[in-house]
């Protein structure tokens, strides 16, 4: 099993986390020494056939038009179609499916778990890329196999220009501040909102290792409404001590400061604040795959006995606060006892020798059997 970076490249982790995370790109030659790839592009355009698998094609110079967007299932006959160069496949989730793949997510440990969202992939032929487009999150971008030339550029947003006729969000106006040619082991380190431009330079792989985290709209739409349940009717705008009103109709800036102060006080609410950003960070992204697990290692008891193992799902997420204390696997809370927790969310395998030291694990309806029955925890899968 893979260990977290203690380094990236000859940089203490803690020094990146101090002066890079969230701030500024990093270039890491060779964060991956002698780095094989896990996959080959030809066994990436395999798995864009299966409809469970979520993939895009994206070709700059398409038959309806310059970057057109194609999404999978794709056909072998799709693949044999393609120009010989300037289009890249991209899929989703990569980690799911192989556990070489999902063993890379070791590595980035020193991130929270409940930080990292998935590990995509993308094969590009010669030229091949996606654009100049800046996304919303950090990402790590390892190169796997063949060159890449890495442009980056400035800091974008929502109201940057885009080129126009595509669904594709891709910047119209980009200019390069820093280039860089990545070879197999090398990582690229973008935080959010860097614009940025990879160019195949003949076919390449590319690892993408990307990190979550809910919008400003989404925490006040969603865990406000979490957080005013729980809130008497008797607490509401108030304003003892005011000065008489100069203008009655005005809305003052004293007013305003004052209701901002008062919000600031209903917000006070830890244990449901943990509880929503435990929920909602877990929340799996594919629950359909999740659910087609549903009740398959439902003779768990009798496999455990025998020395078999249940594992966690691919698919499913899970991560533990200590206040209040409490597990949470596919977006659900659940109770359990504080050392299983923590050993559970480090390693997200359970044995006969958690059931034998807390035994009300293995009740009727307990956990174990809520999160089989949900397909969150299911026997090693051939491939893991």
């Amino acid at each position: 099993m893979a260990k977290p970076f203690t380094h990236l490249g000859n940089m203490p982790v803690e020094e990146f986390l101090r002066d890079y995370w969230q701030q500024k790109p990093l270039l890491i030659r060779n964060a991956i020494p002698g780095f094989v790839s896990p996959i080959s592009g030809e066994e990436l355009a395999g798995m864009a056939l299966e409809e469970t698998v979520e993939s895009r094609l994206v070709l700059e110079n398409g038959s309806e038009g310059p970057w057109q967007l194609r999404t999978g299932p794709f056909s072998e006959e799709d693949f044999l179609s393609l120009p010989r160069s300037h289009w890249t496949l991209l899929v989703q989730a990569v980690d799911q499916w192989l556990s070489e793949v999902a063993a890379l997510k070791e590595h980035f440990r020193f991130i929270p778990d409940w930080r990292l969202d998935d590990v995509m992939i993308s094969y590009a032929a010669d030229k091949g890329s996606v654009g100049p487009h800046f996304d919303y999150y950090d990402v790590f971008l390892l190169q796997a196999e063949g060159k890449r030339l890495w442009h980056q550029g400035a800091k974008a947003n929502d109201d940057s220009p885009r080129v126009e006729g595509t669904p594709l969000n891709i910047l119209r106006d980009f200019e390069e501040e820093n280039s860089w040619l990545l070879e197999p082991g090398d990582m690229l380190y973008l935080p959010p909102q860097f614009s940025h431009w990879g160019i195949a330079e003949g076919p390449c792989t590319t690892i993408s290792i990307g990190f979550r985290a809910p919008s400003a709209a989404t925490i006040l739409e969603d865990l406000a409404a979490e957080l005013a349940q729980g809130l008497p009717q008797h607490l509401r705008y108030s304003d003892p001590g005011i000065a008489p009103a100069r203008h009655p109709a005005e809305i003052d800036p004293a007013s305003i400061i004052r209701l901002q102060e008062q919000l600031s006080s209903w917000l006070q609410q830890p244990h449901k604040v943990a509880q929503w950003l435990g929920a909602v960070m877990t929340e799996v992204k594919y629950p359909e795959t999740v659910a087609l697990d549903a009740g398959d290692a439902e003779d768990w008891r009798t496999q455990l006995s025998a020395g078999a193992t249940l594992v966690l799902n691919p698919g499913s997420r899970c991560a533990f606060c200590r206040e209040p204390q409490t597990l949470f696997v596919d977006g659900e809370p659940y109770s359990a006892p504080l050392p299983f927790i923590e050993r559970f969310c480090e390693n997200r395998v359970i044995t006969q020798m958690d059931t034998d030291n807390f035994p009300e694990l293995a009740a009727n309806d307990g956990l174990i059997d809520q999160l089989v029955s949900q397909g969150s925890l299911i026997y090693p899968p051939e491939d893991f």
